[in-house]
C-alpha cells in the first residue's frame, strides 16, 4: 500500500514538474544568440576598424582598444539594468563574448554593494567569473609546467 502511494506521489509530482517548466523554443533562442552575439562581434569588427584607420593603432593596440571599449559598455549597461535584458533576449548571444564575461565580474559587485567594500564587493565580485579564472590560470600553469618539462627532457635526450 506505502509504495503504491509513494508511486503516486512520484507520477504526480512529474505531472507538476512538467507543467510549470516552461517551454524553450530551440531554433528562435539560436536566432536570437546568433544576432545579438554577431552584432557584439560586428560592433567590435567596427571598434577595431576605427582604432586602426581613424587612430593609426597596430593590430595589437587596436585589439586591446577595442576589447576595453566593449568591456566598459558592457560594465555601463550591466550598471543601468539594461545588459540583464539583453540576456534574457538573447541567451549566450549576449554571455559568450568578452562582454558577457565583463557582465559576470560587474553584476556581483554591483548586487552586493550594500554589504560593503570587503564582505559586499570584494567577497563577492568573482562568485560567477572565479571558477572560470581559477581553472583557466591553473590549467594555463599546468600547460606550462608540462612544456617547461618537455624541452628540458629535449636537451637531456
Amino acid at each position: 500500500m506505502q509504495s503504491l502511494k509513494s508511486e503516486r506521489a512520484k507520477k504526480e509530482y512529474e505531472q507538476f514538474v512538467k507543467e510549470v517548466t516552461p517551454q524553450q523554443k530551440l531554433f528562435p533562442n539560436m536566432g536570437k544568440a546568433f544576432v545579438v552575439g554577431g552584432l557584439i562581434c560586428v560592433l567590435g569588427q567596427i571598434l577595431l576598424r576605427i582604432g586602426k584607420t581613424q587612430f593609426s593603432l597596430n593590430q595589437d593596440d587596436a585589439g586591446a582598444w577595442c576589447s576595453l571599449i566593449l568591456i566598459l559598455c558592457s560594465v555601463i549597461l550591466t550598471g543601468l539594468n539594461i545588459y540583464q535584458k539583453i540576456v534574457t533576449f538573447a541567451g549566450c548571444g549576449a554571455l559568450v563574448p568578452i562582454t558577457g564575461f565583463a557582465n559576470s565580474v560587474a553584476a556581483p559587485a554591483i548586487e552586493y554593494q550594500k554589504e560593503g567594500q570587503v564582505f559586499g564587493i570584494g567577497a563577492k565580485i568573482f562568485t560567477i567569473a572565479g571558477p572560470v579564472l581559477l581553472y583557466g590560470i591553473f590549467s594555463s600553469w599546468l600547460l606550462g609546467l608540462i612544456y617547461w618539462l618537455w624541452s628540458i627532457a629535449g636537451h637531456w635526450i
